[in-house]
């Protein structure tokens, strides 16, 4: 167990400190553009959102790409390795052509849609330069996974201070544009994002050059032999199949999640500007202890597929109770700040009394959720990685149901905090459908470590064979 909980230790501090350092670089950026003015925050919060919802279809591949990397190496078997590899570098090509281009194509209806005037021109200028650039966001999150599925954290973490870091130096430069330079605005900060990431990219693909002489990750204990790698593309679609299927309900549980938060916060501006802005607070607050959730199913996905790959299913048993373990302290702890630390908080970020009490009153009812919240995200990286992702989605789905079904019912009796109650409800409900669903599975006999009695584990090869009704 303690070895268990170092491991995603080690695996989950650096995938926290990346994310984080993109949530500073992007407030940071927040505050250069809204010094252009109303339209200009309107632009780039536009365009932020719909390169969110674009992120859906990212982590498809992304995050499945890590899941069967760390799976084809944890059996020892290099040659699906390197075939997911290929197929992941043809995936990135594919959904970056299939978004950017349509994007770029529409980029005018596109911002007319939701903005008008002077701030859908502005929106139009962003996505002029961002949708071109959209591969480099793809090919980054690729060649990340690759580097987590083959267990090292540390290197993605880097390459992100680093791409955030020139974010930073960037953003003031081309968007205000001091000296010399030009102040190109809105359209400078869609340039600084995509120099940051352009340069970091590069930067990327030069540090995994030397990696393809030499295998990097070590097998698990209950590797197998290394079969031998087929030349050209025998299997490279197959494996591109496996990456979807692996990654499909991790993209499935964003974009509900996103698609839920768009509803809760319309429900939430029905009870006016004051409670928008309590609510943008809080939640951007609460961003940096729920990334650290995140960053933890993430370890836990990375760690359970490798363990799954090798067949060791006790390992894998203890790797659940060690993610379990860590999410309950994660969601415990950030629930007592929560609450504690609520109005100095909101202090710090607003001087307006109504603002700053709306912004209270949604972290207190925040901390009712949090504890099952993590629970559900950290263990449903260990479920899904083990081939339980069906149950994973299925819960997930139910659970935001209930979680707007609840904030509706319960707005009428007690207003805008019976809308924050709502996903306490949902992470309950989330939480105990996956459990059970779980528990089904394995009562039914399905494949999967976490699922199996005794103390071997399950066996390598049925381990790693990829059968689509069980994935």
């Amino acid at each position: 167990m303690r070895g268990q909980l170092r491991r995603l230790t080690a695996l989950a501090v650096p995938v926290y400190a990346e994310l984080l350092s993109g949530v500073i670089a992007s407030v940071i950026g927040a505050l250069w553009v809204a010094g252009l003015g109303g339209a200009a925050v309107a632009a780039v919060t536009l365009a932020g959102t719909v390169e969110n919802l674009l992120l859906g279809l990212v982590l498809v591949v992304a995050s499945g790409t890590s899941v069967r990397l760390s799976h084809a190496l944890g059996a020892g078997d290099h040659a699906e390795a390197a075939r997911t590899t290929r197929a992941a570098w043809r995936l990135c090509a594919a959904v970056s052509a299939a978004l950017a281009v349509p994007g770029f194509l529409l980029r005018d209806r596109l911002a007319g849609v939701f903005l008008d005037g002077e701030a859908a021109d502005q929106a139009t200028g962003y996505l002029t330069v961002a949708f071109p650039a959209f591969a480099l966001f793809v090919g980054q999150r690729v060649a990340d996974e690759l580097f987590k599925g083959a267990g090292d954290t540390r290197t993605p973490m880097r390459i992100a201070l680093l791409s955030n870091a020139l974010l930073l130096l960037l953003d003031p430069l081309l968007i205000l544009g001091p000296g010399p330079l030009p102040a190109l605005g809105v359209p400078g900060a869609a340039l600084a994002l995509a120099l940051s990431r352009a340069i970091a990219l590069a930067v990327t693909l030069r540090l995994r050059r030397p990696r393809r002489q030499r295998q990097l990750p070590r097998p698990g204990r209950g590797a197998g032999p290394q079969p031998h790698a087929p030349r050209g593309t025998d299997g490279v679609g197959a494996a591109a199949l496996r990456i979807l299927r692996a990654g499909a309900p991790f993209g499935l549980d964003f974009t509900a999640r996103m698609a839920v938060g768009t509803a809760q916060l319309a429900m939430v501006a029905g009870f006016g500007v004051a409670a928008v802005a309590g609510y943008g607070l809080g939640y951007r607050v609460l961003l940096v202890v729920t990334m650290a959730f995140y960053a933890l199913r993430q370890a836990a996905a990375i760690e359970a597929a490798r363990l799954t790959g090798a067949g060791e299913g006790a390992a894998l048993r203890t790797l659940h109770r060690a993610t379990g373990r860590l999410a309950a302290l994660l969601g415990a702890v950030a629930a007592v700040l929560s609450v504690t630390l609520a109005v100095p908080l909101a202090a710090l970020f607003t001087e307006d009394r109504a603002v700053a009490a709306q912004s209270v009153g949604f972290l207190r009812s925040a901390a009712l959720y949090l504890l099952p919240y993590a629970l559900v995200v950290a263990l449903g990286g260990v479920h899904q990685a083990a081939g339980a992702g069906r149950p994973l989605v299925v819960s997930v789905l139910l659970g935001l149901g209930a979680q707007l079904a609840a904030s509706v019912a319960l707005s009428g009796p007690l207003g805008v905090s019976g809308v924050w109650i709502g996903p306490a409800v949902g992470a309950v409900v989330q939480l105990a459908l996956l459990a059970a669903l779980t528990r089904s599975r394995c009562s039914r006999g399905a494949v999967g470590g976490v699922c199996q009695s005794g103390g071997h584990g399950s066996h390598p090869g049925r381990a790693a064979d990829p059968a689509p009704a069980r994935r």
